[in-house]
This record gives C-alpha cells, sequence and structure tokens, in this order.
C-alpha cells in the first residue's frame, strides 16, 4: 500500500440538476450597431464572458474544460496542461458525455490524452453547458454521470447592403510555469455569407509546486488550433462549415508513464438551422480524424531510436444528429431526434530498435477496431398550469463494437509470454457485441412562490463500456501499464464480457431567491443519489513490485450520493462604492462500491468557494477562498492516496476600457504546498526521484490577458 499523501486542488464545481450553466461570449466590432444584426455582435465593448445563473469573473486559463469551474457539482482532474477531464456528481470522463457542436467526440488514446474539450480554444466558445445527473434525453445518450455541452460561436452578419469586419486578438502570460498564449479571430461579412478565421496558440513549461517550489516534471505543453468558419444564412435559416486542424507537438503528463510527443486533429463541422411553419429543424453532422503519437519526453529519459517506447493510434470519426422541435399548441412541445457516431480506431506500439522486450514485430493493442452508436429520442415538454411544468424523455441507442485479431511484440519470446498467451485467447474469442440501452427522464418543475422554485425528477441512464474497457488484452506487466486514463500507475486488462452501466438517479434542486428582478440574493441547494447496476470497476488480478496493481474491468453494483449548494448576497450597491456581492458555494459526495466497499475513484472530498466581488464603473475585483477537506474516503483497490485539506488564496480584477479589456489575477496568494486531490500519482517525479507519491498542485502565480476588438 501507498502511504497517505496530503493535497489540496483548484477544483471547479457543477451546476444542479436541470439547471444548465450558460456562458455567452459577446463579440464587438468597429462598425457602427446600424451596420450589424442585432443578435449578432454588441458594438463598442470588449469581448467578455458573460454568466447566466453563476456569478464568476472572466476566466484567464488556456483551459476550456475551466470555463465550468466553481459550478455545482462540477470538478475536473489533471490530464495534461491543454485540457483536463470533467466530473459531475462525481461521475468522471466517459461517462460525462462531452458535445462540441453538438457532436460527441471520444478520446483516441489508451490514456485519454486527447479529451474533447482539448479541441477547442476558449476563445471560440460561445456557450458552456453543464448538466449533473439527470440531463435530457435530447442531450444524447450513452452516458450516466450528466453532460458538457460545448458550442462555438455562430457566423456574423452585416445589415443588408453593408460589409461587416470585426475580430480580436488576445495575449496571455502566466508566470507559473513561463506559460504564455495568444489568440486571434477575423470576420468578413455581408447580409448572406460569413468568412471567419480563428486561430489560437498555448505554451507553458513544467510548473512549480507551492511552498518549496519544486518542478513538478512533466507538465510542460505546446498547442496550436486553427479554424475556417463559412456562414450562410438566408430568411430563417443557417448554414455554417467550420474546417479546423490542432497541432501538440508535445504535452507533458505527470501522472501517466507516457507523454503525448504529437497529436493533429483534422475536422470538419456542419450545422444547419431552420425555423418552418411546423416547428424548428437543428442537423449537425461531422468528421474528424485524429493520428496521436506517445513517447517519452526529457522528464521521463527522452526517446530516441533505440529508447523509449513509441505508440501510435489513428482513429476517425464520423458523426450526425437531427432533431426537431414541433410545438403542439400553445403549451406542449414534441422534440424528436436521431443520431449516428461511428469512431474506428487503430493502436498499434511499433517495435523499438534492439529491444527484446519491445520487439521484434509490432504490438497490436487495437486492431481496426469500431464502435458505432445508432440513437433515436422522443421528449415531451409539457406547460400544465402557469407554475407547474413537466418533461417526460424516452431514449434508445444501439452500440455495436467490434475488433480485429491482435498481435504481441513477439509470439516466442519469454518477456512476451504472457501477452502471447493472451493474445491467442483473445483471437480465438468471439469479439462482436451488441448492446440495446434504453434512457428515461421524467422531471417536474413548480413555482409556488415568485420567490421559491423546485425542481425534481428520476433518471435511468445506460453507458456501454469503451473500446479499451472491452478490448484491452494485454497480461503482461508493461502492456498493461499503458492502459489506464485514471492517472493512478496502475495496469488495466479489458473484460470481453462487461455490461453496460445502468445508472437511476433521483435529484431535487431548491431555488430560494429575491423575488425582485434585481436578485439580490439567492440559495440553492441540490441533494442527489444514485445507484448503478453493472457499474465498471476492478479487481485485482496481481501486484507489481512497487506496490500498484494491475487491474482488471469487472461490473459491480454502486451508489454516490451527495448535495449541492451555492448562494449569493449583494452587499451594497452605490453610485459611489460601486456594486458588491458575497458568493459562496459548496460540494459533497460519497460513491461506495457495493461489492468491494471501497470508495468509488476520483470522488473529490468536500469542498467549496467563498468570495467577494465588487464592480466599480469599468472595474471589477474579487478576493476567493477555495476550501477543500481532507480526502479520506479513497479507493483502496487503485491504491489512490489520501489527501489533506487546505485553503487557496485568489485576488483578481479587470478593467475595460474603449475596444481593449485587461485581466489579471494572482493564484495561490500565499504560495500554499497542496496535492490535487483528483490529480492521482506524480509518476513524472517518479522517474526521476524514485519517491511514489500524490500529484502537487502549483504554487503562487500571476496570470494576465489582454483583449483588443476592433
Amino acid at each position: 500500500m501507498l502511504p497517505h499523501y496530503r493535497t489540496r486542488t483548484g477544483a471547479g464545481y457543477a451546476r444542479p440538476c436541470l439547471t444548465a450553466i450558460l456562458f455567452t461570449l459577446s463579440t464587438f466590432s468597429a462598425a457602427s450597431a446600424q451596420d450589424v444584426q442585432p443578435d449578432s455582435v454588441e458594438s463598442a465593448k470588449a469581448e467578455q464572458l458573460r454568466v447566466i445563473g453563476v456569478h464568476q469573473p472572466q476566466t484567464t486559463s488556456a483551459d476550456t474544460a475551466h470555463l465550468l469551474d466553481h459550478a455545482l457539482g462540477y470538478s475536473t482532474y489533471s490530464a495534461g496542461g491543454v485540457s483536463a477531464l470533467p466530473v459531475l456528481n462525481g461521475m468522471a470522463d466517459d461517462r460525462v458525455a462531452t458535445l462540441v457542436d453538438g457532436m460527441r467526440i471520444d478520446a483516441a488514446c489508451p490514456n485519454h490524452m486527447n479529451p474533447a474539450m482539448s479541441y477547442v480554444d476558449p476563445d471560440s466558445v460561445s456557450r458552456a453547458v453543464a448538466i449533473a445527473g439527470i440531463t435530457p434525453v435530447s442531450l444524447g445518450g450513452d452516458s450516466i454521470g450528466g453532460t458538457v455541452e460545448i458550442e462555438r460561436k455562430d457566423p456574423l452578419f452585416a445589415k443588408t447592403g453593408n460589409i461587416l469586419v470585426t475580430g480580436h486578438v488576445r495575449g496571455d502570460y502566466r508566470s507559473n510555469g513561463g506559460g504564455s498564449g495568444a489568440s486571434g479571430s477575423l470576420t468578413v461579412a455581408n447580409d448572406m455569407f460569413s468568412l471567419r478565421y480563428t486561430a489560437s496558440y498555448s505554451h507553458a513549461s513544467d510548473y512549480q509546486a507551492g511552498g518549496s517550489g519544486q518542478r513538478v516534471r512533466s507538465t510542460e505543453y505546446l498547442s496550436f488550433n486553427h479554424a475556417v468558419t463559412l456562414g450562410v444564412k438566408k430568411a430563417n435559416h443557417l448554414l455554417a462549415l467550420t474546417f479546423g486542424q490542432q497541432d501538440i507537438p508535445y504535452e507533458g503528463f505527470p501522472n501517466q508513464y507516457m507523454d503525448m510527443t504529437n497529436n493533429r486533429s483534422t475536422f470538419v463541422n456542419g450545422k444547419y438551422k431552420g425555423d418552418f411553419n411546423w416547428g424548428t429543424l437543428d442537423v449537425r453532422g461531422s468528421w474528424q480524424r485524429v493520428t496521436h503519437v506517445m513517447d517519452m519526453l526529457s522528464d521521463k529519459g527522452g526517446h530516441s531510436a533505440t529508447t523509449g517506447m513509441p505508440m501510435n493510434t489513428d482513429a476517425r470519426t464520423a458523426t450526425y444528429a437531427i432533431k426537431a422541435t414541433i410545438p403542439l399548441g400553445l403549451k406542449h412541445t414534441l422534440k424528436l431526434g436521431s443520431s449516428f457516431d461511428h469512431n474506428g480506431l487503430n493502436d498499434w506500439w511499433p517495435p523499438l530498435q534492439g529491444s527484446m522486450m519491445m520487439g521484434p514485430g509490432t504490438y497490436h493493442n487495437i486492431n481496426n477496431g469500431h464502435r458505432d452508436r445508432l440513437g433515436h429520442f422522443a421528449e415531451w415538454d409539457a406547460q400544465w398550469l402557469p407554475r407547474f411544468s413537466t418533461q417526460l424523455g424516452f431514449r434508445n441507442d444501439l452500440v455495436m463494437m467490434n475488433t480485429g485479431k491482435v498481435a504481441p511484440y513477439s509470439w516466442t519470446g519469454m518477456m512476451s509470454m504472457a501477452d502471447a498467451m493472451a493474445a491467442e485467447r483473445f483471437n480465438q474469442a468471439s469479439r462482436g457485441r451488441t448492446d440495446v440501452n434504453f434512457d428515461v427522464t421524467a422531471t417536474g418543475r413548480w413555482k409556488p412562490l415568485d420567490s421559491l422554485s423546485i425542481e425534481g425528477g428520476y433518471a435511468r441512464k445506460t453507458r456501454s463500456p469503451n473500446l479499451y474497457e472491452r478490448y484491452a488484452w494485454g497480461m503482461g506487466s508493461m502492456a498493461t501499464r499503458m492502459i489506464g486514463w485514471f492517472g493512478d500507475g496502475n495496469g488495466y486488462v479489458g473484460n470481453l464480457n462487461l455490461s453496460p452501466e445502468v445508472a437511476n438517479t433521483a435529484s431535487v434542486t431548491v431555488d430560494w431567491h429575491d423575488p425582485n428582478p434585481t436578485q439580490r440574493w439567492d440559495l440553492k441547494i441540490q441533494p442527489f443519489y444514485t445507484y448503478t447496476h453493472n457499474y465498471i470497476n476492478v479487481r485485482r488480478l496481481s501486484s507489481f513490485s512497487n506496490g500498484l496493481s494491475m487491474l482488471g474491468f469487472v461490473n459491480h453494483n454502486a451508489q454516490s450520493y451527495g448535495i449541492n449548494a451555492s448562494g449569493s448576497v449583494r452587499l451594497w450597491d452605490r453610485t459611489a462604492y460601486g456594486r458588491g456581492e458575497l458568493v459562496g458555494n459548496i460540494n459533497w459526495v460519497r460513491g461506495v462500491d457495493l461489492v468491494t466497499h471501497s470508495g468509488l475513484y476520483h470522488q473529490m472530498p468536500a469542498n467549496g468557494l467563498i468570495g467577494l466581488h465588487e464592480t466599480y464603473e469599468n472595474w471589477t475585483g474579487r478576493v476567493e477562498v477555495t476550501l477543500v477537506k481532507s480526502k479520506d474516503t479513497v479507493d483502496w483497490l487503485r491504491n489512490e492516496p489520501r489527501t489533506p485539506g487546505y485553503a487557496l488564496l485568489g485576488l483578481g480584477g479587470s478593467y475595460r476600457w474603449r475596444y481593449f479589456t485587461l485581466n489579471a489575477e494572482l493564484a495561490n496568494v500565499l504560495n500554499q504546498r497542496y496535492y490535487l486531490p483528483l490529480g492521482g500519482l506524480s509518476l513524472g517525479d517518479y522517474d526521476a526521484t524514485g519517491m511514489l507519491g500524490a500529484l502537487p498542485g502549483m504554487g503562487r502565480s500571476f496570470n494576465m490577458n489582454l483583449t483588443a476588438a476592433f
């Protein structure tokens, strides 16, 4: 067993069930207000992320996943510096459906180094939504934890007879790790056609931990994004096509044995929105290819023709989604939809020159694997009374999976014997699987008073295993440790006989607020409970010499429960002093495997935030304290480290002047040493020091960005 470690994290929090967190990004132009469509841009305003429902200043992070920080029930865990992985009410990664422009994007990596939000720059986002637990069936299936929905900006158009030229440039700086970044966009449009180009760059070196300021190895990264959007608008119809490419030359992963040494994504994404006499139609389609290479960066010893361990992945995704919204009189609305997601994957590990262990042949981990999902849904919204409404949804998803025959590095070598025997068994087995999944949601909203609303409901949600949970076949010590997106250092073995997870969730959200439209105060409380049949967890197969384990995926029953709360109160609002507001939230979740009685992995301990926000003319300021309790309930099967509680102080503010906006913050002001409760083990430091411990969090950092609009 590992010793107990102390930890802190800068975690976020997610929005209550049934309540979406909407972010709207206003853009600006040097053109006059008369030259621009009312729904396109706001003139003479600096670009700023505004949050509806959650008071939060503009983020200075280059990670899109952090747009949702401090929302109820939402947290993230480390997966490299480009993008963290989302957690909603204790459900993580594949259990959370992440949609980008309506399309589901699955990670194309055995370590999930390229999650969906890594492909979107925060400046390109117009809307980000997090829904924990009870997700409407119209937002997709094949998930049990909730949904994160990211929408890029729609094309902008000028009024008839005018030409619109608008855009922005932005520069970023982060002192800890020497982080820097830049982004920009340029739009040229008339009343019918719009052409926009966006680009971004982000870079950082290894960051320094709090306290002693030790370097946290394998936390460097470099990322580039480019996209071109063509829009066509006529009457009540909008068509947008986006072509883009992402390049990540390198990205360190401190809680993985491997790093990313190249990742290139090429994609095309199209969407059509139209209004008809019978209702509205929303059609989405996308194609994406990802070529992904892993090896070891210099912090882990580097790689060459004769050193390291090359691992390659080639993934292709093709999707469509159709949604029709049909009013049925004045009080009822029907939504009907269909979607299809194809995910094809090849995962192979080339031989290493001169290595007896990694050669002489190619290790085929996933050979022409595919995971196809065909789904259909019907969703009925009804406004029975002025103060009472309901939503009822049904969904069916057909998930079809298969893969070809595989091969170890060697069929005869002694070092590959365990993998060779496992490959023979795998190749002789029937590998095709088809799951027929059903989802049901039933929710209601009652507003008995102008100051009180109550939302509650039940959801039955289903998720089928991913390709690696079913088809990771290797049994050798080294091969299994290359599988796993948990950051825990253990090795993982797939299971062809896994059943889909079925989660039954009940949740209530009580919203008590000032009935005055200015909302001087509000309080939200949301308890929830989830019972999951066939939760995909692990059993221990053997132990490694460093105290970690080889684990096999199995189905167990599990339960999780918790409560989220948030509130705010206006302290003052006067011309002479501006407006001051006290905000806070708290989140608590507990998950238990009902077979092993172990805590579920990646469960954030009780945490919260209290902050004082001030707005005075063009100035804003904030003082915030993030509080995290010690992590004592852990997954002992995975040797999850315990971490101590902590408090982090943060200061920040912004100033807006004409077309310029300056944001600045001082994070971890007191340079506290802490460890990330969801960060797993610091394997990058382990390679260098031989000490195996929890991943340290970032120390004091001065972050700023300057945005200029035109």
